[in-house]
């Protein structure tokens, strides 16, 4: 049957975000934070939408909201968000996913009823944010097999509630979280839409983009020592100011990106003993370096380590690296890259392909070894976890077109090799 004779509902998609949004937002923004009864109450909302299509649904053990459309093949075709928010968030982040998800299943009943060529499944990822426990992607992390138990068993919120009570609240053992990679079972692509929450297609007047892959991540902390004295009394030339030594990085950080690419941040600084009478003795300083390339990004850190020592050197300081947290860069699935772009062109006319900075499910997804791809929507002013959050509705209707055209792609990918 022709494409054109089965077309999702895009303005339906705006619609809903805006109920959504509604239902569980306030002047301050959206309030979806995860394992809260907010969460839940937006979980129930788009059950009550699902349940118009002939679905079945379940929670897996981790939490995870699985909405399965039988087809003809056992082999699956996924496609996910996430409807949990950062306090105080935006309207759009992650349940644009979901929300655009669920008009795709639509459109894919319309055509072709009970019985696709190949299973479709739309998943709500538990906790993409981390926002309580400040661990991301826990439901995704347990699917793929990759979520430290250990690590995630001793999390507490800022009222020390520890994280295995909240879930048991909602009806998760936490013990048994890491079934979940049963879901993995005939899966056999997983896309996502999102937001870029960031201001790349902004600043090139571009409505959407291929995602090609998440950034690795290097994240450190880094201790200057030198020595504290006198402020009054202290020569400068006699001075051990760890805080000097430190201060030397932020514009070197520049310097390295502009080398390699990719991002560096200083996120934060503590001083000691952090009295204005005294010459800095510690500062610690935390830095965040990204690059889609796993090369540069070593080359990044490599130099960034050289250049410490140096400034370290230079202010008769010392310096000690402690590693924070690291990820490997995770790169998409070519063909199904090369169905986004064709995709994406389709609807804008445009051909445009850029990394994710942020983390996002999909990573996790791919982690497992299931074919997966993203596609980026415009964020306007480029910003995010914000409750100014936005996107021109235009392209959000573009997108979820974008996100069915990717789909009927796929779908026709998976039952040719079925």
């Amino acid at each position: 049957m022709a494409e054109t004779a089965f077309l999702p509902e895009p303005k339906r998609t705006v619609a809903e975000l805006k109920e959504l949004r509604a239902l569980t937002g306030d002047d301050d923004g959206a309030q979806r934070v995860a394992f809260t009864e907010t969460w839940t109450k937006a979980r129930c909302w788009l059950r009550e939408k699902m349940e118009a299509l002939p679905v079945e649904i379940h929670n897996d053990a981790a939490g995870n909201t699985w909405f399965t459309l039988r087809g003809e093949s056992e082999t699956a075709l996924l496609i996910g968000g996430h409807i949990d928010s950062v306090p105080n968030g935006g309207w759009l982040d992650g349940c644009l996913n979901v929300i655009a998800g669920m008009e795709v299943l639509r459109r894919i009943h319309a055509e072709y009823g009970d019985k696709p060529p190949v299973t479709v499944r739309l998943v709500d990822w538990a906790d993409e944010e981390g926002a309580r426990f400040g661990k991301s992607l826990f439901g995704s992390s347990a699917f793929s097999g990759n979520l430290d138990l250990n690590e995630a068993r001793g999390l507490k919120d800022r009222d020390q509630i520890p994280l295995p009570e909240a879930l048991k609240a909602c009806g998760i053992e936490f013990e048994s979280v890491m079934e979940a990679r049963a879901e993995q079972t005939n899966a056999g692509a997983y896309l996502e839409l999102h937001i870029e929450q960031g201001p790349v297609l902004l600043d090139k007047d571009l409505a959407l983009s291929v995602v090609l892959g998440t950034c690795g991540v290097e994240r450190w902390a880094v201790t200057f020592t030198g020595q504290a004295a006198h402020s009054g009394s202290t020569p400068m030339n006699r001075r051990k100011d760890a805080f000097l030594a430190a201060a030397k990085m932020a514009p070197e950080i520049y310097q390295i990106t502009g080398r390699h690419g990719g991002v560096c941040t200083i996120g934060s600084c503590k001083t000691a003993p952090g009295i204005v009478t005294s010459v800095v003795a510690e500062c610690v300083i935390t830095l965040d370096q990204r690059h889609l390339d796993a090369a540069a990004l070593a080359a990044m850190h490599s130099e960034a380590r050289q250049a410490s020592e140096r400034f370290a050197a230079e202010t008769g300081c010392e310096v000690r690296w402690d590693r924070i947290w690291h990820i490997e860069p995770v790169l998409f699935d070519e063909t199904l890259i090369g169905f986004c772009d064709e995709a994406v062109v389709e609807t804008t006319g445009i051909s445009h392909k850029m990394p994710s900075g942020p983390l996002h499910d999909a990573a996790e997804v791919s982690r497992a070894g299931i074919p997966t791809v993203m596609m980026f929507v415009q964020s306007l002013h480029g910003i995010s976890h914000n409750k100014i959050e936005d996107t021109l509705e235009e392209h959000l209707e573009l997108s979820v077109v974008a996100l069915d055209k990717l789909a009927r792609k796929t779908m026709d990918w998976l039952a040719s090799s079925a």
